[in-house]
């Protein structure tokens, strides 16, 4: 046997082996870690609105509601093939912001504030249209730690970037990569 017809029965093996994994499948995987549900087109992120001003203790931050409903919105886009769509979409994200809060985490000798930490939570309410078993309600939370010297100004771009990106992945990771 020539290595001519080995390379081709090796290539004919390879692709043979990997149709038998994708026929197999449930659903269609992406390189993310994405498990996009069977016959699952499209994705709608219903506005987020920000309810942490009716909390005790919890800070109104102007325009929090609709970077955190972007940020969502971003993420599922970019690690998915999915379609954002505003109506009727196959699977739907929606909620409202809980929490935003700045608590004092350690203390001087002069007991005063040494660090300072910004929480954020939101309440999520996820719907699979096309499997009425995957849908929950649940919250998540996080935060970022600065010193207390500085200002939820001073640090909010920062902050929110951290926060969002780890609400927004634990959110994907529980609803789409089902980890």
């Amino acid at each position: 046997m020539s290595c001519k017809h080995l390379v081709l029965k090796s290539f004919r093996l390879g692709i043979l082996i990997a149709l038998a994994f994708t026929s197999n499948s449930c659903g269609i995987y992406s390189f993310t870690g994405a498990s996009i549900p069977a016959g699952t087109e499209t994705f709608q992120v219903n506005y987020f609105d920000n309810l942490a001003g009716n909390r005790p203790g919890s800070i109104v931050e102007p325009g929090l509601d609709r970077d955190f409903t972007l940020a969502l919105q971003d993420l599922i886009q970019n690690q998915t093939s999915l379609n954002l769509v505003n109506t009727n979409g196959d699977l739907i994200y929606e909620g409202e912001i809980t929490e935003y809060s700045v608590t004092p985490m350690s203390a001087t000798s002069q007991n005063t504030a040494a660090q300072n930490r910004l929480t954020m939570k939101v309440n999520l309410r996820y719907y699979n249209t096309k499997n009425e078993e995957d849908d929950f309600e649940r919250s998540y939370s996080f935060f970022y730690d600065f010193g207390a010297e500085l200002q939820v100004y001073d640090i909010k771009d920062a902050a929110h970037e951290e926060i969002f990106e780890r609400l927004t992945q634990n959110i994907f990771n529980d609803t789409l990569a089902k980890w």
